[in-house]
């Protein structure tokens, strides 16, 4: 927020409490979490590294160190750019909607990714009830006319279009999983304006001029994902995207900057209250 973007994206999942809670993988990961002791002792779920998230609690993932990445190769490209924090705790999405609040960041979107896999049930919550309990939480916080709802299973981009219309609706796809959402046929931006979407969301590498010809039949906007190369960037702009979602956005505002488009203005650092 500091650096100024448009947009935040964060991922979610439901725990076995049901709380919305911070987390890309839907079992808990050994590269981004460690152990640091159990919740109670004997706890038959420890340690909790591999376990999925929905078989844990709250206070059980609470337990965990989430602020340094363990990568599992000397080559991960992430290890060298994240700073570690340690002692950091897998946050609530309530907390992050109170973070975005403190800072008074009213003009950074949010965009909520919700963690399903139609394939392997066990690990998923129920769609319907993981989008109402994420728009209720968006709707306490004042959120929903400036989030989006993404998900690459479209179920929960249908529920999200039944519960807030007013909410963007982004209908993630790669290649690897566009056969969770059925036959598609070949109008994939069709099928996903039918499923309740407002943006289709691409895997880059999926972006040509005929998927741009049928996502402006659908009246559907494109935010691409994910991009860091500055060249690719380009690329994507000039094939019409509205959006390019990307891990370094300083290089992305160096580009905004060159093309003119509109650059959203940097968040200040939060200070203390009564300062």
């Amino acid at each position: 927020m500091e650096l100024g973007v448009h947009a935040l994206e964060i991922d979610v999942a439901l725990t076995a409490d049901g709380r919305l809670v911070l987390t890309h993988d839907l079992t808990v990961s050994a590269v981004t979490s460690a152990d640091t002791r159990p919740l109670s002792p004997g706890d038959p779920l420890y340690p909790y590294v591999g376990k999925p998230i929905n078989a844990l609690t709250l206070a059980q993932l609470r337990t965990l160190d989430v602020g340094i990445r363990w990568p599992r190769h000397l080559d991960d490209p992430f290890a060298l750019t994240q700073a570690a924090i340690p002692e950091t705790r897998m946050p609530t999405l309530g907390a992050v909607l109170g973070l975005l609040n403190a800072f008074e960041a009213e003009n950074v979107r949010l965009h909520v990714e919700l963690k399903s896999d139609p394939t392997r049930p066990e690990l998923s919550a129920d769609p319907a009830m993981f989008t109402e309990l994420v728009i209720d939480e968006l709707d306490r916080h004042g959120r929903l006319g400036n989030a989006a709802v993404l998900s690459f299973d479209w179920r929960i981009v249908s529920r999200a279009a039944e519960l807030a219309p007013g909410t963007r609706r982004f209908a993630l796809i790669e290649l690897d999983t566009l056969h969770w959402n059925g036959d598609l046929g070949d109008d994939v931006p069709a099928a996903a304006r039918a499923a309740g979407a407002t943006t289709l969301s691409p895997e880059h590498v999926m972006v040509d001029e005929s998927l741009m010809a049928q996502v402006a039949a659908a009246g559907l906007d494109v935010a691409v994902w994910t991009v860091n190369d500055p060249a690719v960037a380009v690329r994507m702009l000039d094939l019409g995207v509205a959006g390019v979602v990307t891990d370094y956005p300083d290089r992305m505002r160096q580009l905004w900057r060159e093309r003119g488009l509109e650059l959203p203005d940097p968040i200040g650092p939060l200070r203390p209250v009564g300062v």
